[in-house]
């Protein structure tokens, strides 16, 4: 893969508030973070990338109980090694896999101190589950879309909009490179509860009793992985 210098814009303050709804670009008070390179899509097995990430080891203490789907984790974990001069914040990842139903604790918190994962229901978006089984299907970076983005992220500050305490999330791949001016955030929502997930607007909502432990922990530049096999 070629390479390019990667650059990451630092800390930004926005004045306006954001919802899980698309908002005019006039309200966005600030400018999107620089693309961080993204990784080359892999297309092996799980057993094949555990035998050919051996330049991986140095994660080993990552995800003990094995919690994480293999082939994100490693894709993650890769993408993690590679920018990690430019990832602001280094003490947690988080990995999202689509591909499970909406009722499942498909987004794992790795805390990269210790290797410990935390599990969370998150919402997809509309767009992506058009149907309502609790399958998103189809995925999109198209503003009005209403459907969810695939691809890596870096989270943004923190801030108060009609949704409370909401998490900002940059976009970094041709995938979800609207994240930002489409509002997709992450944020407490009453349709996530244990076992039952409503749909977002493309935003991973999450529990609202995790809101104030867990977005401050994510916020200020930590990775983001939204996958779908």
């Amino acid at each position: 893969m070629k390479k390019r210098n990667l650059l990451l814009l630092l800390s930004v303050i926005a004045l306006g508030t954001f919802s899980c709804a698309p908002q005019h670009q006039e309200e966005l008070n600030s400018e999107p973070l620089a693309l961080v390179e993204p990784i080359e899509i892999q297309t092996e097995t799980p057993a094949e990338l555990d035998t050919k990430n051996t330049h991986l080891a140095e994660f080993n203490y990552v995800d003990p109980n094995r919690l994480v789907p293999t082939v994100p984790l490693t894709k993650a974990l890769t993408y993690f090694k590679a920018n990690k001069s430019k990832i602001a914040n280094k003490n947690y990842m988080t990995v999202i896999d689509m591909s499970q139903h909406s009722s499942k604790k498909r987004m794992y918190v790795i805390n990269m101190r210790t290797g410990s994962v935390a599990t969370y229901q998150t919402s997809h978006g509309k767009g992506s589950d058009t149907n309502n089984d609790g399958y998103a299907e189809r995925f999109s970076n198209t503003p009005g879309s209403n459907a969810t983005s695939l691809g890596f992220y870096l989270t943004g500050p923190t801030y108060y909009g009609s949704n409370g305490l909401s998490l900002r999330m940059h976009g970094l791949e041709s995938t979800n490179s609207n994240a930002y001016s489409r509002a997709v955030v992450m944020h407490g929502a009453d349709y996530v509860k244990p076992g039952w997930t409503g749909r977002s607007w493309g935003c991973p909502a999450i529990e609202r009793k995790y809101v104030n432990t867990l977005i401050p922990s994510l916020k200020g530049g930590t990775l983001m992985y939204i996958y779908k096999k």
